[in-house]
């Protein structure tokens, strides 16, 4: 049975139990909860938060190491680097900004957990000038994640400046990183369980409106797929690449399929530079640098899911987010982006990272991965389609004859 179908039996079994026992044996849902769904779902966010430092540390090492070559960390490693960020930010305004407006979570009452990780989150200057550890290996061992995640970039930097002087040390980071990799689908072999146990808690607890509510949360997360894709994409295809959207999104098809289908968009990276360098005619030269940067830092779909996730959570415990957190959110959000992992479900991992830098409890996980496999696809298509987008105009800025060649682009993977 493929994972896919374990994760949605989880979370139909987990639905149906939760709320059987909601409404027909309370005593007994309290009795469950203590020692079977709590303390599965408990240990499932403790696994998570073992290997989010380590993994986001080698990633982003790797990703900002693997712009070795000079001449590409001239003009377009910063044309690319900017553009990425810069739609990542947009993504995760517009989700800020639905979620505010369509308030997903509200009207559902969910009790605070008793052992909480909500701390109130400091002020927006503190956290700018924080960002810089006196001491990396504190900040490590802490797990304060913008402090881990510029160290990273510093260090993968300098792992690119010399080059071939430290191959070792590149080489470790490497395979230190496939290590995580490896740890990561490990852990979501038992998603399909921590699944049961995390819905069945989460709706036992507050019954059917918990559930129309999280039909409201993937909803408004969907539409903030769809504007970015449509919008912001389209804006940057015809104002930047002088390109047809619809044309544009044509000839991305076959790899956007193969997106939604595997979730991941390290599996589609050969299908999207097919697409790129024979459906739009972008130059090899380009691509080869662009997406498979794009598929290691570029993630507007999961910064959309962070941004709307925060939202929703908060609106479930009844939280407060002022307006200097939701930049905060803005900011985190679009720095975790660059450590997720470019594997199924990674964005759940990275939450760990968005919920306690603006006060939010970990536990509100839970809720989410009830329905997260099911928007991982739509999301994994949005964080291709944007690398695409990046390369297509990137290209276009150094002079290349970019357009919708029509040519039939292969679908299958070898």
């Amino acid at each position: 049975m493929k994972l896919t179908t374990k994760i949605l039996l989880g979370i139909g079994l987990g639905l149906v139990v939760g709320l059987a026992l909601n409404y027909g044996a309370p005593s007994v849902f309290t009795t469950l909860n203590d020692y079977v769904f709590a303390p599965v779902g408990d240990l499932f966010i403790k696994a998570i938060k073992m290997i989010v430092v380590p993994l986001v540390f080698f990633s982003i090492v790797l990703g900002a190491a693997g712009i070795s070559d000079p001449k590409k960390m001239g003009r377009i490693g910063g044309k690319t680097i900017l553009l990425y960020l810069l739609t990542t930010a947009i993504a995760i305004s517009i989700a800020l900004l639905l979620a505010n407006v369509i308030s997903p979570g509200e009207g559902v009452d969910v009790a605070k957990p008793d052992k909480t990780d909500i701390e109130a989150a400091p002020p927006i200057k503190d956290t700018l000038l924080n960002i810089v550890p006196e001491n990396p290996v504190k900040a490590l061992a802490e797990g304060q994640m913008l402090q881990i995640i510029f160290f990273a970039l510093a260090f993968g930097a300098g792992i690119a400046l010399l080059g071939n002087k430290v191959n070792r040390v590149k080489e470790f980071v490497e395979q230190a990183n496939e290590v995580m990799m490896k740890l990561v689908h490990l852990l979501m072999k038992v998603v399909p369980y921590a699944a049961f146990a995390l819905m069945a808690k989460a709706v036992g607890e507050a019954g059917l409106d918990l559930i129309a509510s999280m039909g409201l949360y993937m909803i408004t997360l969907l539409l903030a797929l769809l504007i970015h894709m449509t919008l912001t994409y389209g804006a940057f295809l015809k104002f930047m690449a002088k390109l047809n959207p619809f044309k544009f999104y044509k000839a991305m098809f076959p790899a956007m399929e193969v997106a939604f289908t595997t979730s991941s968009s390290a599996a589609t990276l050969p299908i999207t530079m097919n697409s790129v360098e024979k459906g739009l005619k972008v130059p090899k030269s380009v691509s080869s640098f662009v997406l498979p940067l794009g598929a290691t830092i570029n993630m507007d779909g999961t910064a959309i899911m962070q941004g709307t996730a925060a939202i929703f959570i908060a609106q479930l415990y009844n939280i407060d987010l002022s307006f200097s957190q939701q930049l905060l959110i803005i900011l985190t959000a679009t720095l975790a982006s660059i450590g997720t992992a470019a594997i199924p479900s990674a964005g759940i991992v990275m939450l760990t990272i968005v919920f306690p830098a603006v006060g939010l409890p970990l536990e509100g996980l839970g809720i989410i991965l009830g329905v997260d496999r099911l928007l991982d696809m739509a999301r994994t298509a949005t964080n291709i389609t944007g690398d695409a987008m990046v390369a297509t105009c990137v290209a276009k800025s150094e002079g290349a004859d970019v357009e919708v060649t029509g040519e039939s682009v292969e679908t299958a993977v070898s």
